[in-house]
Protein backbone atom coordinates (compact mmCIF):
# COMPACT_ATOMS: atom_id res chain seq x y z
CA UNK A 1 0.00 0.00 0.00
CA UNK A 2 1.10 3.36 -0.67
CA UNK A 3 1.56 6.18 1.87
CA UNK A 4 -1.57 7.97 0.99
CA UNK A 5 -3.67 4.58 0.91
CA UNK A 6 -2.31 3.86 4.59
CA UNK A 7 -3.71 7.20 5.57
CA UNK A 8 -6.75 6.53 4.01
CA UNK A 9 -7.45 3.72 5.56
CA UNK A 10 -5.94 4.84 9.13
CA UNK A 11 -8.70 7.43 9.22
CA UNK A 12 -11.40 5.15 8.25
CA UNK A 13 -10.63 2.75 11.21
CA UNK A 14 -10.20 5.72 13.57
CA UNK A 15 -13.78 7.14 12.54
CA UNK A 16 -15.22 3.78 12.86
CA UNK A 17 -13.47 3.45 16.19
CA UNK A 18 -15.26 6.68 17.48
CA UNK A 19 -11.30 8.07 17.71
CA UNK A 20 -9.65 11.43 16.32
CA UNK A 21 -8.04 10.20 12.79
CA UNK A 22 -5.44 13.21 12.81
CA UNK A 23 -4.36 11.63 16.56
CA UNK A 24 -4.30 8.28 15.10
CA UNK A 25 -2.80 9.53 11.65
CA UNK A 26 0.02 11.80 13.86
CA UNK A 27 0.89 8.14 15.78
CA UNK A 28 1.68 6.32 12.75
CA UNK A 29 3.83 8.60 11.85
CA UNK A 30 5.82 9.12 14.98
CA UNK A 31 5.73 5.33 15.92
CA UNK A 32 6.25 3.81 12.44
CA UNK A 33 6.97 6.72 9.56
CA UNK A 34 3.90 4.92 8.10
CA UNK A 35 6.33 1.49 7.46
CA UNK A 36 3.79 -1.45 8.34
CA UNK A 37 6.64 -3.46 8.79
CA UNK A 38 7.88 -1.58 11.39
CA UNK A 39 9.40 -4.11 14.78
CA UNK A 40 10.99 -2.90 17.50
CA UNK A 41 12.34 -5.58 20.31
CA UNK A 42 11.44 -3.58 23.84
CA UNK A 43 14.43 -5.15 26.23
CA UNK A 44 13.05 -3.36 29.15
CA UNK A 45 8.79 -4.24 28.64
CA UNK A 46 9.66 -7.60 28.06
CA UNK A 47 11.46 -8.22 31.24
CA UNK A 48 9.13 -5.62 33.36
CA UNK A 49 5.68 -7.50 31.97
CA UNK A 50 6.34 -10.65 29.72
CA UNK A 51 8.86 -12.58 32.00
CA UNK A 52 7.04 -12.73 34.68
CA UNK A 53 4.08 -14.19 32.83
CA UNK A 54 6.59 -17.71 32.66
CA UNK A 55 5.37 -18.41 29.30
CA UNK A 56 6.16 -22.16 28.24
CA UNK A 57 6.26 -20.80 24.46
CA UNK A 58 9.88 -18.99 24.13
CA UNK A 59 8.69 -17.69 20.87
CA UNK A 60 5.71 -16.16 21.89
CA UNK A 61 7.01 -15.11 24.91
CA UNK A 62 9.63 -13.02 22.96
CA UNK A 63 6.84 -12.16 20.47
CA UNK A 64 5.18 -10.12 23.16
CA UNK A 65 8.15 -7.79 23.89
CA UNK A 66 8.26 -6.72 20.00
CA UNK A 67 5.96 -3.41 19.26
CA UNK A 68 4.21 -4.35 15.84
CA UNK A 69 3.22 -2.25 12.86
CA UNK A 70 1.97 0.61 11.93
CA UNK A 71 1.21 1.93 15.64
CA UNK A 72 4.01 -0.16 17.07
CA UNK A 73 1.28 -1.58 19.49
CA UNK A 74 3.30 -3.83 22.09
CA UNK A 75 2.87 -7.60 21.91
CA UNK A 76 1.47 -7.79 25.32
CA UNK A 77 -0.10 -5.43 25.59
CA UNK A 78 -2.71 -5.97 22.21
CA UNK A 79 -2.92 -9.97 23.94
CA UNK A 80 -4.25 -8.20 27.37
CA UNK A 81 -7.15 -6.56 25.06
CA UNK A 82 -8.25 -9.85 23.42
CA UNK A 83 -6.01 -10.40 20.61
CA UNK A 84 -5.61 -14.36 19.59
CA UNK A 85 -4.03 -14.33 16.28
CA UNK A 86 0.06 -14.49 15.17
CA UNK A 87 1.69 -11.57 16.50
CA UNK A 88 3.25 -10.59 13.45
CA UNK A 89 -0.26 -10.19 11.97
CA UNK A 90 0.10 -6.76 13.35
CA UNK A 91 2.14 -5.52 10.37
CA UNK A 92 -1.01 -6.11 8.24
CA UNK A 93 -1.73 -2.44 8.29
CA UNK A 94 -6.12 -3.05 8.47
CA UNK A 95 -4.72 -5.62 11.61
CA UNK A 96 -2.80 -2.95 13.23
CA UNK A 97 -4.86 0.09 12.50
CA UNK A 98 -8.05 -2.08 14.76
CA UNK A 99 -6.20 -3.51 17.45
CA UNK A 100 -3.82 -0.24 17.74
CA UNK A 101 -7.15 1.65 17.80
CA UNK A 102 -8.97 -0.98 20.03
CA UNK A 103 -5.64 -0.53 22.24
CA UNK A 104 -6.06 3.36 22.04
CA UNK A 105 -9.74 3.68 22.90
CA UNK A 106 -8.81 2.12 26.46
CA UNK A 107 -5.62 4.19 26.99
CA UNK A 108 -8.24 7.55 25.97
CA UNK A 109 -11.22 5.60 28.69
CA UNK A 110 -8.70 5.47 31.70
CA UNK A 111 -7.82 8.89 30.83
CA UNK A 112 -11.13 10.46 31.24
CA UNK A 113 -11.20 11.53 27.40
CA UNK A 114 -7.89 13.28 28.16
CA UNK A 115 -5.70 12.73 24.32
CA UNK A 116 -2.69 14.24 25.73
CA UNK A 117 -2.64 11.85 28.90
CA UNK A 118 -4.01 8.83 26.58
CA UNK A 119 -0.83 9.42 24.72
CA UNK A 120 1.57 9.54 27.76
CA UNK A 121 -0.32 5.88 28.70
CA UNK A 122 0.49 4.87 25.07
CA UNK A 123 3.84 5.57 25.62
CA UNK A 124 4.17 4.11 28.84
CA UNK A 125 6.79 7.08 30.14
CA UNK A 126 9.15 6.13 28.53
CA UNK A 127 9.23 9.71 26.19
CA UNK A 128 8.49 12.87 27.92
CA UNK A 129 7.73 14.83 25.02
CA UNK A 130 5.72 11.70 23.11
CA UNK A 131 2.21 13.23 23.57
CA UNK A 132 3.79 17.09 22.04
CA UNK A 133 5.28 15.33 19.21
CA UNK A 134 1.67 13.08 18.16
CA UNK A 135 0.23 16.37 18.24
CA UNK A 136 2.62 17.99 16.07
CA UNK A 137 2.37 15.50 13.28
CA UNK A 138 -1.36 14.91 13.49
CA UNK A 139 -1.85 18.90 12.50
CA UNK A 140 -0.61 17.53 9.19
CA UNK A 141 -3.62 15.00 9.45
CA UNK A 142 -6.46 17.34 10.19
Amino acid sequence: MTQAELITLARQVATSANLYPAVICGMCQRESSWNPYALRYEPFFYLKYVAPLGLLDPTEAQARGFSWGLMQTMGQVVREAGYKDNLAMLCDPETALIWGCKVFEGKLAHADGNVTNALLLWNGGGNPNYAAEVLEFAKAYS
